[in-house]
């Protein structure tokens, strides 16, 4: 069956513009300068700044007089009130389930900062599963979690199931990196950037998710039984292709590290157990699945 695996943070979220309202609310708030958005949004470096570095430099360059768990319940509380799944999204999402494909979103960060996002965006009814590295244990660019979300979803690892897989998110050294390690067929979504890896590169590029999965949905049908059984020349290819990234792939790894797409978590409640987080959004699953946002 056909996967799709997405990115969560500036992927299916614009997890970076959430952030900028919280600041520009944050600096309201406190009769602080409006302009300093603009510092705010650097030491953020796109949410992959420990919380902890954030927020304690925020505290010090402000003489807060607050503590870091009251700043950092401060600023959860204020991501999930400004964190919303686009419309258009949503319509992507809509149109590949009914293309037929298995849908998944893998994230680095915390477990609970991030199922968090996943329900009250109204993502957890429109995909088959979700993984978290926190709670799984590993995280991009390392091709455990992907093969962890094909299991999620009900898929045999013994099959040839990364002939119809495909990688969709905007972090080169983990999302791009990763599906290369794995042997993925992948699309950076640039926002704009011009690509600067040399080790590997995605199959597309897009700009908007709408376009990407567009781009997947145009190209990675699935394919049939008897197909899938005897690979055609240009799998071949595309297989040995992915086998001569991964190298260059997996020497992102410790550049890449554990990034921090939920780094708001730091000093958060413990993470939900592995046997919770099936990632299945029924309605048995949403009353197990017990959710705390600071």
């Amino acid at each position: 069956m056909p996967l799709l695996l997405l990115d969560l943070d500036n992927t299916l979220l614009p997890r970076d513009a959430a952030f900028q309202a919280w600041a520009a609310g944050f600096l309201g708030e406190f009769g602080l300068p409006p302009g300093d958005v603009g510092w705010l949004t650097v030491m953020d470096g796109g949410g992959y700044v420990p919380r902890s570095t954030v927020l304690g430099a925020t505290r010090r360059r402000y003489g807060l007089d607050l503590s870091l768990d009251s700043l950092l319940t401060h600023y959860r509380r204020g991501m999930n009130s400004h964190i919303s799944c686009p419309g258009d999204h949503l319509r992507a999402l809509r149109a590949a389930r009914a293309a037929g494909w298995t849908i998944a979103i893998v994230s680095n960060g915390g477990t609970t900062a991030q199922v968090a996002k996943i329900r009250r965006t109204g993502l957890g009814s429109l995909v088959d599963a979700w993984v978290v590295s926190e709670e799984a244990g590993c995280a991009k660019p390392d091709p455990l979690i992907f093969e962890t979300a094909a299991q999620r979803c009900g898929i045999d690892l013994a099959t040839d199931w990364t002939a119809d897989t495909w990688v969709i998110g905007d972090h080169a050294p983990a999302d791009i990196a990763g599906a290369a390690a794995a042997g993925l067929r992948s699309v950076w979504l640039h926002h704009g950037r011009p690509w600067s890896e040399q080790a590997y590169r995605p199959t597309h590029s897009a700009a908007t998710l709408p376009e990407a999965v567009a781009l997947v949905l145009a190209e990675g049908a699935a394919v049939p039984a008897a197909a899938a059984a005897a690979p055609n020349d240009a799998q071949r290819k595309r297989k040995g292709k992915g086998s001569a990234q991964a190298a260059g792939a997996a020497r992102q790894a410790e550049k890449a590290g554990q990034w921090a797409e939920g780094a708001e978590e730091v000093g958060g409640p413990a993470p939900v157990p592995l046997e919770r987080l099936a990632g299945r959004d029924s309605p048995a699953a949403a009353a197990a699945i017990a959710v705390t946002v600071g």
